[in-house]
């Protein structure tokens, strides 16, 4: 029998997705950022071009995870320089790198452009605590939630431990002030503890207390009209415009509002079947930020929302499959990993969605693939390149099995005839 190889377990229900998102995020970055660049005098396809250069770059960093073997994946050992190289970036661009759009968070890096070490720390995140985890798991079969959450040791763990850790990535993540990365971060690891192994009613209440404290929260913005942040603190001023703009978008439509009431108008103009490719009239300097967190509405107007829909229907498909990896992972570290990524894509969509619907308010937060944005799709692709490696681990460890099963029960039949 020929040895398979490991591009043979290739996963292309997660590959072929992928591709196709990250083509259609080409196109749409052409289509709404060489309006604005010409519109501000820079060079027409500058955006497009970091763009393409990111992707080439992703497609590199997919082989070169996939070809790693997941055991070397699963050591703690890169921890000890990853999440240092990630807060030191994280201070040098709260402190050193000058602000955008009112926060930091972006570290200008000649020939490259920008890198944001917040995007990165989400996936970071997301595997220090599958690797983590993964070691504690008898533990956490013999005394459930408490083998991660060791009240009477927990003065003892918390210097080495890996809550420290987290609260030091969220902390940093939050000062910048970025609140959306800060959020999605919290979002992944609450995932990732709810399949670490513990009893399915920490996991429901985590669900329930998530969503009793969003409803509390939208509902409290709505009251307040949104403007619930003192005006003594100034540099997260733009934090509160976002809360005015969900209580009310068309209170102040020249200011807070403005962004939130042209995405609608965005919407609006595309209809069923859109204005077609390149005929956005909102990209050309009415949406501010068309190409980044509001792509998906200048999607829509130009492509409809039946566009918009099948877009969406790729994505949650590639998610659905990503979750699936990850539901029928024997291995505890593929598991959490893989469910760890997907959910970072689900809670991505969700947020991004949700901001420009107006359903929440708007956090900044990128649509995967389609938003202009190197950094954001260079860390997607990686979190592909994981899921890639674990579904071809897990197909390998069965068709292993199988061939032991089935070579014990030829052993049994031969003794059996020979007898």
């Amino acid at each position: 029998m020929k040895e398979l190889k490991k591009r043979h377990f290739l996963n292309y229900s997660i590959l072929i997705p992928y591709l196709i998102l990250s083509v259609l995020g080409l196109i749409m970055v052409f289509s709404a950022t060489v309006p604005h660049q010409i519109e501000v005098g820079l060079p027409p396809y500058q955006l497009f071009r970091n763009q393409a250069i990111f992707f080439a770059f992703s497609l590199i960093m997919i082989v070169v995870i996939y070809r790693i073997k997941v055991d070397k994946l699963r050591s703690r050992g890169w921890f000890g320089i990853l999440i240092p190289i990630m807060l030191a970036l994280l201070f040098i661009a709260r402190f050193f790198a000058p602000t955008v759009n009112g926060a930091h968070g972006w570290i200008s890096v000649p020939g490259i452009g920008t890198i944001q070490p917040a995007e990165y720390l989400k996936l970071v995140a997301v595997w220090y605590l599958s690797a983590t985890f993964a070691v504690k798991q008898e533990k956490i079969r013999q005394h459930d939630i408490n083998a991660l959450f060791d009240r009477n040791q927990f003065w003892v763990n918390f210097i080495s431990g890996w809550r420290v850790w987290m609260l030091l990535m969220v902390g940093t993540v939050l000062i910048m002030p970025d609140m959306g990365n800060a959020l999605l971060i919290l979002i992944d690891a609450a995932i990732v503890i709810a399949v670490s192994g513990i009893s399915y009613r920490w996991s429901t209440g985590l669900m329930k207390i998530f969503g009793v404290l969003t409803i509390a929260s939208l509902a409290l913005l709505k009251i307040t009209g949104g403007n619930v942040i003192p005006s003594i603190f100034g540099s997260i001023a733009y934090v509160n415009k976002r809360f005015i703009a969900f209580a009310n978008p068309f209170q102040d439509t020249g200011d807070s509002g403005h962004q939130l009431i042209n995405g609608y108008y965005a919407v609006s103009n595309g209809g069923w079947f859109g204005r077609g490719l390149g005929n956005s009239i909102e990209k050309k300097g009415y949406l501010p930020e068309a190409h980044t967190d509001f792509i998906f509405s200048i999607v829509i107007e130009e492509l409809g929302l039946i566009g918009g829909i099948v877009i969406l229907g790729i994505i949650f498909f590639l998610i659905m499959r990503i979750f699936m990896v990850g539901i029928h992972a024997k291995d505890p570290f593929n598991s959490m990993m893989a469910m760890g990524v997907g959910g970072i894509f689900f809670s991505q969509v969700l947020i991004n969605i949700g901001g420009i619907s107006g359903l929440i308010p708007s956090t900044g937060v990128t649509f995967p693939f389609l938003s202009q944005g190197g950094n954001s799709l260079l860390i997607l692709s990686v979190g592909i390149g994981f899921v890639l490696n674990i579904s071809a681990d897990e197909k390998r460890r069965e068709l292993a099995e199988m061939t032991a099963k089935y070579q014990v029960a030829d052993l049994h039949t031969t003794g059996l005839s020979g007898g």
